[in-house]
């Protein structure tokens, strides 16, 4: 049986970029320690997955304060939600159709 896996998007075959985008997916915004606590990855590990999403213009920066302190936020754009949707649009049709 041959499953075809057309239209799935290269960006989310990562297991961390996968938990970002559903991370991202159910909260308006998330800072980088949320995201590490929630995927528990390292440092380095979050920051390149991060990167490589932002790449693609599926998630937006936001950078600003808190106190004296540098806090970053992500958060997902429109054309990141539309992608992961289809993304997951597309493996729930491979699951229904090979029942």
């Amino acid at each position: 049986m041959k499953i075809s896996v057309n239209g799935l998007h290269k960006a989310f075959e990562s297991r961390i970029r996968l938990g970002i985008m559903s991370a991202l997916a159910v909260n308006d915004a998330l800072d980088f320690n949320a995201l590490k606590e929630y995927l528990d990855v390292t440092d380095g590990n979050l920051a390149s997955h991060l990167k490589a999403l932002e790449k693609e213009e599926f998630i937006a920066v936001e950078k600003s304060f808190v106190g004296r302190k540098p806090n970053t936020k992500y958060v997902m754009t429109k054309e990141g939600r539309t992608a992961f949707l289809e993304h997951l649009r597309i493996l729930e049709n491979l699951v229904k159709s090979h029942k």
